[in-house]
């Protein structure tokens, strides 16, 4: 290290040491001082301050909670403006002051952790606090001992939780062609179908984002599968981008559905009152229980592009923007609501019929994208909902397109 870099390390090292020892001396005064007015103090897990005010009343009331607080530098690594502190605390929770809205009580707590202090012009400007919040938790009484009956019983809790969010989630994802698979979820029945795409580098790529609630088994079935590259929408409707404002990958669909799919999911054009009674009543609160919310969309497809190895269909009609994706190696058609297997109301299943006319933007547009899809021969077509389509397809897309 040159003499000017170490100088500059010491002189780092000092401030954050004359820190330190404000904190021993539990001296919030002392401590606000060592820091330039709008630095920030992250506390990971706990809180994030803005100094100095905010820095003095943090610990003023941690050492009313804690008034024997202890706090021993164990050593320190510095470099240009950074310095590393590696520290040991003990206290006692005497009160009267509460931590965190916690009452006193009485425990004896004892850890090390680590704070890495940026200083600029001989004050402190950031530092990030990291210890392990559990163990002080355990600590002080707020979580069970490790390995006691109490943390058997909490874990035990905490696993039925998972498992019953897991169900309304969604399904783990079945296989359903070469490199395809699909993840069900939603409720009552599982009912809403995102397709998982493999790509030859690795990864997935998802047609669809389904409702909202399945995002953890979206996160999770795209993390065991390489990594979710990318989200192609079928559509823009709440229940086909809903999970999609939650994973972290980029989002694209067909520029007739961008403007829907950055705004209100096509619920401008919704005719609702085309339902039952039943349905007008549920289907608003359903919509907003199955959106993410408004999309940033990184890119559009169009006809005949390749999405993981399937091209692009338009097929316009239930949304303006509505594609579908077709293989003609095996010819398994994926048709997002190109048309339905079920009644969207009851979720009932039943034969194939045209996509509801209370979510449609043009249903003569929709009948024109089943020929359109019944022109390709499909062996098979999955649409967004429910059961794939199988034996003679294309007849059954046809009737569908014709019935009144």
């Amino acid at each position: 290290m040159g003499s000017a870099a170490q100088t500059q390390a010491e002189a780092t090292e000092a401030v954050a040491l004359r820190y330190f020892a404000a904190v021993a001396a539990r001296d919030p005064d002392a401590m606000a001082a060592c820091w330039r007015e709008g630095g920030v103090d992250r506390l990971h897990g706990q809180a994030t301050l803005v100094a100095p005010d905010e820095v003095r009343s943090y610990f003023s009331a941690l050492f009313a909670a804690f008034p024997d607080l202890a706090v021993e530098v164990l050593s320190t690594t510095a470099d240009a403006d950074r310095c590393a502190v590696r520290w040991r605390l003990t206290a006692t929770f005497a009160g009267p002051g509460r931590f965190q809205g916690f009452a006193p009580t009485g425990a004896r707590v004892s850890f090390e952790a680590v704070d890495v202090v940026q200083v600029a012009d001989g004050l402190v400007v950031g530092n990030d606090a990291y210890l392990d919040g559990a163990d002080v938790a355990r600590q002080l009484g707020l979580l069970p001992p490790r390995a006691s009956g109490q943390e058997r019983s909490m874990t035990a809790l905490v696993n039925a939780r998972t498992r019953l969010a897991g169900r309304i989630a969604g399904a783990p994802p079945e296989r359903i062609a070469d490199g395809v698979w699909v993840l069900r979820g939603g409720l009552p029945r599982k009912l809403m179908n995102v397709y998982l795409l493999e790509e030859p580098g690795g990864g997935v790529t998802l047609f669809d984002a389904g409702v909202a609630s399945m995002t953890p088994a979206l996160a999770a079935a795209g993390a065991r599968m390489g990594g979710i590259r990318g989200i192609v929408l079928g559509h823009a409707h709440p229940d086909h981008r809903g999970a999609a404002a939650g994973l972290d990958a980029d989002v694209r669909c067909h520029e007739a559905d961008r403007a829907d799919a950055e705004g209100d999911g096509g619920v401008h054009y919704m005719d609702l009152s085309k339902l039952d009674l039943h349905g007008r009543l549920l289907m608003p609160r359903l919509l907003r229980h199955w959106d993410g919310g408004p999309l940033t969309v990184a890119g559009t497809v169009a006809e005949g592009d390749v999405v993981a190895g399937f091209e692009v269909v338009h097929l316009p009609g239930h949304a303006p923007g509505l594609i579908g994706l077709w293989r003609a190696s095996d010819r398994l058609a994926l048709a997002s609501d190109a048309f339905y297997t079920l009644d969207p109301q009851t979720g009932i299943a039943g034969d194939v019929r045209l996509p509801h006319a209370a979510f449609n933007h043009d249903t003569e547009q929709a009948r024109a994208s089943l020929r359109k899809l019944a022109a390709l021969r499909p062996a098979v077509a999955w649409s967004g909902h429910d059961s794939p389509l199988t034996g003679d397809v294309a007849s059954a897309l046809l009737r569908a397109a014709d019935a009144g």
